[in-house]
């Protein structure tokens, strides 16, 4: 049997996705009952931020890839939370808006979600909430390519 490999350093991308599992495990009950997917909360989440997006923006904000956006876009439009059209100052783009229904449902989840976060700030602390919002700035800066 071969040794193990040596690590010094812990596993930090699997420690990110541990923590964004920890987290999305609150938010997770509330996207469900109302049969949003964490794809669909995060799009909504950019077009409750942003307002009208071109979907190329939706894409990179929202971390999803462009194919599986569109069957993401296209679900979401059937159910009447998304709207899509031409951008009429370029043709070729495609901007996406939250419909009415679909604001609605941004303003309602986002009241728990901010409840939540208002908890991590009273266990966590306001500086060491506001610490690990700027570590990990800092890490995603460091790591984007030049």
């Amino acid at each position: 049997m071969d040794a193990a490999t040596y690590f010094s350093h812990r596993n930090l991308p699997r420690l990110l996705l541990q923590a964004r599992e920890a987290v999305m495990a609150h938010a997770r009950p509330g996207l469900r009952e109302h049969g949003l997917s964490d794809q669909q909360w995060r799009v909504l989440r950019v077009l409750g931020e942003h307002g009208v997006v071109e979907t190329g923006r939706v894409a990179r904000e929202a971390f999803i890839l462009g194919p599986s956006l569109t069957g993401v876009l296209a679900r979401m439009e059937r159910d009447g939370l998304i709207r899509r059209a031409r951008d009429s100052a370029d043709q070729r783009r495609t901007v996406v808006e939250a419909t009415a229904k679909g604001r609605q449902l941004v303003d309602k989840l986002s009241r728990s979600i901010e409840a939540h976060y208002a908890w991590m700030e009273r266990s966590l602390g306001k500086q060491k909430l506001a610490q690990l919002y700027e570590l990990l700035d800092e890490l995603i800066a460091l790591e984007e390519p030049a």
